[in-house]
């Protein structure tokens, strides 16, 4: 006999529980009571469970102590919605076919609540529903639709700052990679949340619109059908489907009166570790002097000739009592407190639950790593940091670090990028190990006009200089891009300013970003290819500082350290005659002199460079010889080299060439050092650098007479 075989997907909702199956029979049974009639009995049982359900989400609305924590809410408003209609509709069926038999004709539960509330008396009743329905429509449903519209806007534009908080408090190490995935999606959720909050607040509205309607069609539908087709006389009409109207709207306002209740309190509380009641009781009632000057005012209203006196006294006197109670409650906590004990101990000492923080000690937690690279940002800036609103800069960050991997030599540390509200709100300061090392301002959705040098004419703007570079620059509007561009000016973005200015300043810095864990990282890269190489030069031969110290002289001048493998074996050649950090980086530059001429000289064999005037370059070797050190030049004879040098730096870069100098490899050293700092575009290279394919031409003499 051949087994019967379900379904995939029936098979896979048995397996998952009754769970996955209960939103689709819900949906289905909203729709079958708006189709097929239901008898009386039914009804009563399905609003009798409208009422539980409504009841159930208002304490647990009241119960709740974040709105994240009822996050189903915007469905159950919907679904409760739709539930009501539903029954609006079966009921209105049964109403207007069985209404002629009697009022208990839609059974027990709308006949009760018609009676309850008409009293007798017809206006009356109708009068009550039409103000319950407007309490209803205008009050609590339009004002918690209002503060979820409110909610859900500053939600959304508090996203990118609360997304960099998190991120900051990742890269300083306070919370972990899990914590820091559940903020953010928390952070998504409660936008989320209270968008579907204030769409799923219309769907109540339009209930209460529809609850008048369908009760005002179901009165004049039900004395048609009464005094038409089954012949009653007018008055028993009225009576028994008026009646049956305002018990099946009252049946039905009564829950989207509660649920809509229950809205407003989820979305109109502020966050905090306590729920509703909680809150009330204890910020309504926590101050003694307000209960007391309450209790004043309600006494003396008390006393008012024609006024309720025993009323307003008992009041009075319950409220005196009350703060009474509180102001002794909050005494004894002190006095227990000022012995170093706890109340709920009966007064034993217990410094634990009375230490302040300002009097824990301090421990190692307190002490929060310094980000070797950061990036801050004022708050007009937070856009271009911010992927949900189009920021590319993240991107851009991104790259330059990979560029600046593939020429420099390694990998430089990811840069924390942080808001912070005492920076000018367009202003950014980029920090290095903590300390400031640049800083400008970028406004946001405009453009930075740079003048190269070609630039023809003037731009209407912000006058400015390129925080890069230093050259005059100035932001116009993106109007004037075209125009800019056609008058010779380099046009750039905010991004592009910002992410221009922390590659400049990366590559400046090179040689302090490049720490043990990077020159580690480098040697473990290249075991990979080598490693016999590495093996026989660290520790052997030189010591993993010593190394550290000759690329980072390396970098200071300008040098990339991409041939660590040339790196490597010039050092296992040299170290074991002279371990000293500054002759090894002589060597070592000897051995990449190649790839140190091409970057400075790209696609060229004639080197126009400058050289020391003879007689100069007598004296300084005569002063490294005495000195040691070059520490015997004198103070006159300096201030003449840096003059003249820089004199010469112009006029190479007048000619639109690389100012460089061209030394004896003795003197190579010595100058670079001492140039450094005056001029920082200057390169100094050794005779031994310059490959033999090469081609010398000497542009300027330095120290030369004259």
């Amino acid at each position: 006999m051949n087994s019967i075989r379900l379904p995939a997907w029936l098979t896979e909702m048995a397996s998952k529980g009754g769970n996955a199956a209960a939103a689709p029979i819900i949906i289905i049974l909203l729709l079958s009571m708006m189709i097929l009639p239901l008898p009386a009995f039914v009804l009563d049982v399905f609003f009798s469970f409208n009422i539980a359900l409504s009841v159930i989400v208002l304490l647990t609305a009241l119960y709740t102590v974040k709105p994240l924590d009822f996050m189903a809410f915007p469905a159950i408003l919907l679904v409760s919605t739709m539930l009501r209609l539903s029954l609006n509709v079966a009921s209105t069926r049964v109403v207007l076919t069985e209404g002629h038999t009697g009022t208990a004709a839609a059974g027990k539960v709308i006949e009760a609540f018609g009676h309850f509330l008409i009293g007798g008396n017809f206006t009356v009743g109708i009068v009550v529903f039409i103000i319950l329905t407007i309490i209803n429509f205008t009050v609590v449903t339009k004002g918690a639709g209002r503060i979820a519209e409110v909610g859900a806007r500053f939600a959304l534009d508090a996203m990118p700052g609360k997304q960099m908080a998190i991120d900051a408090d990742l890269n300083a190490g306070l919370i972990g990679e899990a914590e820091a995935k559940k903020r953010r999606s928390e952070t998504a959720q409660e936008a989320e949340f209270y968008g579907a909050m204030d769409g799923a607040s219309k769907y109540v509205r339009g209930d209460a619109v529809a609850g008048i309607m369908v009760t005002v069609i179901n009165i004049v539908g039900g004395l048609i059908v009464g005094v038409v087709q089954h012949d009653m006389g007018f008055a028993d009409a009225l009576k028994n489907y008026t009646l049956l109207a305002i018990g099946d709207g009252l049946v039905a306002q009564i829950p989207s009166l509660i649920i809509s209740t229950a809205a407003g309190m989820v979305v109109s509380r502020v966050a905090s570790d306590q729920d509703i009641g909680a809150q009330l009781v204890g910020q309504l009632f926590a101050k003694p002097e307000v209960l007391y000057i309450t209790a004043a005012i309600i006494g003396g209203m008390g006393l008012i000739p024609g006024m309720p006196n025993m009323v307003f006294i008992l009041l009075a006197s319950l409220l005196a009592g009350s703060a009474y109670l509180v102001s002794k409650k909050a005494r004894i906590i002190r006095e227990t407190a000022a012995l170093g004990g706890s109340p709920a101990a009966g007064g034993a000492a217990d410094p634990a639950a009375t230490t302040s923080p300002e009097q824990e000690e301090a421990s190692w937690q307190d002490i929060q790593p310094v980000d070797t690279l950061g990036l801050e940002v004022g708050y007009r800036l937070i856009p271009l940091v911010d992927k949900g609103q189009g920021g590319e800069l993240l991107k851009r960050i991104k790259g330059i670090r990979k560029k600046f991997a593939q020429e420099v030599g390694f990998l430089a540390p990811p840069v924390h990028i942080r808001d912070n509200l005492e920076l000018k709100p367009s202003a950014y300061r980029i920090t290095l190990k903590g300390v400031e090392v640049g800083s400008g301002e970028a406004l946001s959705g405009q453009f930075l006009a740079i003048n190269p040098g070609m630039a023809i004419g003037t731009l209407p703007g912000l006058v400015t200089t390129d925080p890069a570079f230093g050259l005059p620059a100035t932001w116009i509007d993106a109007s004037l891009r075209d125009q800019a561009q056609s008058m010779g000016f380099t046009v750039v973005d905010a991004g592009t300013v910002v992410a221009t200015h922390l590659n400049h300043l990366i590559t400046t810095h090179a040689a302090e970003l490049l720490g043990r864990l990077e020159v580690q990282a480098l040697l473990d890269h290249l075991t990979k290819e080598t490693p016999k190489l590495v093996e026989d030069l660290v520790p052997k031969v030189v010591s993993l500082s010593t190394l550290q110290k000759v690329l980072q002289n390396l970098l200071v001048e300008g040098v990339h350290i991409r041939d660590m493998r040339t790196i490597i074996e010039s050092l296992s050649e040299h170290a074991h005659q002279n371990a000293d950090p500054s002759d090894l980086t002589a060597v070592v530059r000897v051995a990449l002199g190649r790839a140190i001429v091409q970057q400075l000289f790209p696609g060229t064999n004639e080197l126009s460079v400058m050289t020391l005037d003879n007689r100069l370059e007598r004296l300084l070797l005569q002063a490294l010889g005495n000195g040691g050190d070059g520490a015997g030049i004198e103070p006159g004879l300096a201030d003449t080299i840096a003059q003249s040098a820089s004199n010469a730096a112009q006029q190479q870069e007048a000619l639109g060439l690389t100012p460089v100098l061209l030394v004896p490899a003795q003197l190579r050293t010595l100058l670079a050092r001492f140039l450094r700092r005056a001029l920082p575009q200057l390169k100094v290279l050794s005779h031994a650098e310059i490959p033999e394919s090469k081609t010398i031409r000497v542009t300027s003499l330095v120290g030369a007479p004259g």
